[in-house]
């Protein structure tokens, strides 16, 4: 047995519905799709249905499960209403949000607009506590019990760091939600938790964060104490057991899953000091091409 296998029993998460934003691709699609192996229904949601119908039927086919896609800007308080009505009526009451859409792009802070620093925090703080309440005022006026949101954060959320400020800030914010809530709304029969992932490659992500020729002069692996980065598998795994009857007491949590990044150096960022100045215009040109 490896870091690569899943760790659940089959049915683990049976009768369950769920919800992941920003499920179309990446680290979403993947806990999306065990999710759906160990017996629950999904919804997916992002802004892109195209990409997001894609998705849902390559995940039907490939685990038999069925998987919803609903369009969604998580930055927008009555889409969430809309998008949460869409898959109640499609699938009935839901048990576990996951708030994982995100957006984050490496710059110097002076650099940044007021908008492009705005788009960060509407999509990471404001998206995750336009889905957070639109769901949770609903689990308190139905009374549904034994539900739950998972957050995924990120450990410069606590550590902070240079390069990605709007993100860091963002991510600040959730973490501090997810602790508050996880106390006050606990007597409603809800539970809070977080992970806050150290490396995990996926390509949207990793093309902004480390785009051109940073990924081979910035090797991620080498700031693990483990000497590798994390498998889609390993955050799948912990996921799943924290939004399951298994996690049961677990409650205003944040878990770190980073083989030991941040205490080997907080701030996954701040090795962009490096940098010379004459680079930054050329990474910019390589992102703006990427996107």
């Amino acid at each position: 047995m490896t870091h690569k296998d899943k760790m659940l029993r089959d049915g683990s998460l049976a009768g369950k519905v769920i919800v992941v934003t920003g499920g179309g691709s990446g680290l979403g699609k993947a806990m999306t799709s065990y999710f759906l192996e160990l017996g629950a229904k999904v919804a997916i949601t992002s802004r892109k249905i195209e990409k997001l119908r894609a998705t849902a039927e390559e995940l039907n086919e490939s685990t038999g499960g069925e998987c919803f896609a609903v369009a969604c800007d998580v930055r927008h308080y009555e889409q969430v209403e809309q998008m949460h009505q869409q898959i109640s009526d499609h699938f009935g009451p839901i048990d576990v949000l996951l708030n994982n859409a995100a957006g984050n792009f490496i710059s110097p802070t002076e650099n940044l607009s007021s908008n492009a620093f705005d788009t960060i925090v509407d999509i990471v703080l404001k998206g995750t506590k336009n889905c957070t309440m639109v769901f949770g005022k609903h689990w308190i006026k139905t009374k549904q019990k034994k539900v739950n949101v998972l957050n995924i954060i990120t450990t410069y959320a606590f550590t902070g760091s240079g390069y990605v400020v709007p993100s860091a800030t963002a991510k600040a914010g959730v973490m501090a939600m997810t602790r508050s809530l996880a106390v006050e709304w606990s007597k409603f029969g809800m539970r809070f938790n977080a992970i806050a992932p150290g490396p995990f490659p996926t390509k949207g992500a990793w093309d902004r964060l480390l785009p051109g020729p940073l990924v081979k002069k910035f090797d991620p692996s080498k700031k693990v104490p483990l000497g590798r980065v994390g498998d889609h598998q390993e955050l799948a795994n912990l996921a799943a057991y924290m939004i399951s009857d298994f996690g049961g007491y677990l409650n205003g949590e944040v878990i770190v899953l980073d083989g030991g990044e941040w205490l080997k150096g907080a701030g996954q960022f701040n090795m962009l000091d490096k940098i010379p100045k004459a680079l930054w215009s050329i990474l910019k040109k390589t992102m703006l091409k990427k996107k």
